[in-house]
């Protein structure tokens, strides 16, 4: 609605008199949830009228409405209404939401005292610079603006916004941007490998300061032999390392060649000549090249992080040198090696090396855990498999008073209207607020709502919270898995471990490469699994129809199954693609399934292939009570004695 500017006084006191409304019932909410959804979208397209939406004023979105109806005219908004809107929603996540469109809003009309009477402190680095505008417009130029100013400057080493020039002009007119803190900023926007911010400080700098700063930043573009004839100080040392590290992950090869040479003209560290070592052991491994075992045992051990000594093991496993492995393992920090991975591996390789006693004890240990290799340590001593389900005792009364909470009710109605991003704000705003009781009823309501991956993400920050199975392993659409996954003669476990890996049951997914729905099937899979189903094609936009995707991706599972005979490649070629598969086959051929999985050089994949396998036998549990073997599992052996779960005693 357009209103007179010369009626926002009086509108914002009648605002501020309304009454507070009582809160809607659940029914109350899925009747008027379609007039909250056209009232949001006629706010978006600038023809929102409050008269035409009446169910607004009592519902608990209004503010979003309200929010989504002042954004789309947020350049010249009035100062009262803008201040109104953040004093009615004040503490909610709306008032926090549109606090930063009003800020930067604000910043572009140079409104400073409006500017200033709506901060709130804010990591946002635009916003940051905009406040310190203000407070130079508004005459509080003082020792508190410099040493802010001087913190937005050294904050990163990456490009910062336009709205900081004038602050960082004004900070070096004073005299506080001289070339110590200039130098400061060139060093972090080397490591961070942002040569065009070196070069644009540089620029202020005196001649051979300059000179030398952009010559670092060559350096590190492509090492070059000017770098032999740099004065001998750390910074030499440092922008050498940098430039070699990052030749290693470009080159290994030359990177080994080059770094003697530097190392030795500017006296480079021990320290530093391993992070580069690091790195080109790194980039070597990462691909299996012929000089991988050599460049990381020429790596110093205090250069070693988890990664590489994943990678040491890995490596050696890869050529089936399985005492040398099992060296490299033993060298892992002791929590690392605790966990049950390397625990079964330990096992694995102590049982290949002769250590009969010392893997079984291993085995056993690892068997203790719900996880991938805790599951294949259990089969390798036919132990049943460990679970120990935590079921809470909770109150319906506790459960029915978060769902009541206002922030959850609207995090809740804008999940249905598929309103992810605000939905979220809403639930962080309550999730900051509430105990770890609430945090874990609140991940039931939003199960109840079919907000599956909640649980994902805001359970596990206790170990108990690992054992509530039922939340984090949701089972929904349940009857449409069983039905293709039986017509494709396909595990039910499976498809339901695969829609956790992809989507947490969030039928509206989408990802970066365009893959959509539960099992992320991208629009050119879809329509081609459609054509071989003889099945009518509804589009890219049918992959988010639940019983679409499923149908869909069941019938691409089994078509990958069926090119590559064994679940665990058919999974790593569902996350990975063809090429790289047929590479990992190629390296490996007939490698035992465990050293296969562990030897695929993409994490995510590895990971992906290991997560799905144990959520199988998870979802196996939910759905039947015991289990198919994981070691029967992942070789496609169906028809094996089930096995059962036991909590393990302390």
């Amino acid at each position: 609605m357009r209103r007179m500017k010369g009626f926002d006084s009086l509108i914002l006191a009648a605002v501020l008199w309304l009454p507070a409304l009582p809160p809607l019932h659940a029914q109350d909410l899925d009747a008027g949830r379609p007039q909250i959804e056209n009232a949001l979208r006629a706010a978006e397209r600038g023809d929102y009228r409050a008269q035409d939406f009446p169910a607004v004023a009592s519902h608990p979105l209004n503010g979003w409405v309200e929010f989504a109806d002042l954004s789309r005219n947020v350049n010249t908004l009035s100062r009262a209404r803008g201040e109104a809107f953040l004093k009615r929603y004040a503490g909610q996540a709306v008032a926090e939401r549109f606090r930063d469109h009003w800020l930067a809003a604000l910043a572009r009309r140079q409104e400073w005292p409006a500017f200033l009477a709506a901060w709130q402190p804010n990591d946002d680095a635009g916003l940051r610079c905009a406040w310190l505008n203000a407070r130079q417009a508004t005459g509080h130029l003082d020792d508190a603006w410099t040493a802010d100013a001087q913190a937005v400057w050294t904050s990163s080493g990456k490009s910062l916004p336009n709205a900081c020039d004038p602050v960082f002009a004004l900070l070096a007119s004073r005299g506080g941007l001289g070339p110590e803190l200039r130098w400061q900023r060139i060093d972090l926007a080397a490591e961070a490998g942002q040569t065009g911010v070196m070069r644009h400080i540089a620029r202020d700098l005196r001649s051979a300061d300059e000179a030398l700063a952009n010559d670092y930043a060559a350096f590190i573009d492509a090492p070059h032999a000017r770098a032999l004839d740099w004065p001998k100080t750390e910074r030499s040392r440092q922008m050498a390392m940098y430039g070699l590290m990052r030749q290693g992950r470009r080159d290994p090869d030359l990177a080994e060649r080059q770094l003697p040479a530097y190392a030795n003209a500017l006296d480079m560290s021990a320290a530093q000549r391993g992070q580069v070592q690091y790195q080109i052991a790194l980039w070597t491994v990462a691909s299996y090249l012929p000089d991988s075992a050599r460049r990381l045992d020429e790596v110093p051990d205090a250069a070693y992080d988890e990664r590489l000594h994943e990678w040491q093991v890995r490596e050696a496993m890869a050529r089936g040198d399985w005492r040398n492995a099992l060296r490299a393992l033993r060298r892992m920090p002791a929590a690392q090696r605790d966990d049950s991975r390397w625990r079964y591996f330990e096992a694995r390789l102590a049982e290949k090396t002769g250590e009969a006693a010392e893997a079984r004890r291993l085995y056993a240990l690892a068997a203790r855990a719900s996880t991938f290799h805790g599951f294949l340590a259990a089969d390798t001593l036919g132990l049943p498999y460990a679970l120990c389900p935590w079921e809470p005792d909770d109150t319906a009364a506790a459960k029915a008073a978060i769902a009541r909470d206002p922030a959850i009710v609207r995090a809740m109605e804008l999940w249905k209207l598929e309103r992810s991003g605000w939905a979220v704000q809403e639930w962080k705003s309550a999730m900051a607020r509430f105990d770890d009781t609430q945090r874990r009823l609140a991940v039931e309501v939003a199960q109840d709502n079919a907000w599956f991956d909640r649980a994902v993400f805001y359970l596990g920050q206790n170990p108990d919270e690992y054992r509530l199975y039922s939340l984090r392993f949701p089972l929904h659409h349940d009857a449409a898995i069983r039905r293709e996954a039986a017509r494709h003669a396909l595990d039910p476990a499976w498809v339901a471990a695969e829609i956790r890996a992809e989507s947490v049951f969030n039928s509206r997914a989408r990802s970066p490469a365009d893959a959509r729905g539960l099992m992320q099937v991208l629009p050119s899979t879809g329509a081609a699994t459609a054509k071989k189903l003889g099945r009518a094609w509804g589009g890219a936009g049918s992959l988010y129809d639940a019983d679409t995707n499923i149908a869909l991706g069941t019938a691409y599972l089994r078509e990958v199954l069926d090119k590559y005979g064994l679940p665990y490649v058919a999974i790593g070629a569902y996350n990975a693609g063809p090429t790289p598969t047929a590479r990992w086959l190629s390296q490996r051929p007939n490698y035992d399934a465990d050293f296969w999985i562990e030897t695929v050089s993409y994490k995510e994949t590895r990971e992906y292939i290991a997560r799905v396998l144990a959520f199988s036998v998870i979802y196996d549990w939910r759905l039947n009570g015991d289990a198919l073997p994981l070691s029967e599992r992942m070789q496609g052996r169906i028809d094996a004695p089930r096995k059962a779960f036991a909590c393990p005693s302390a």
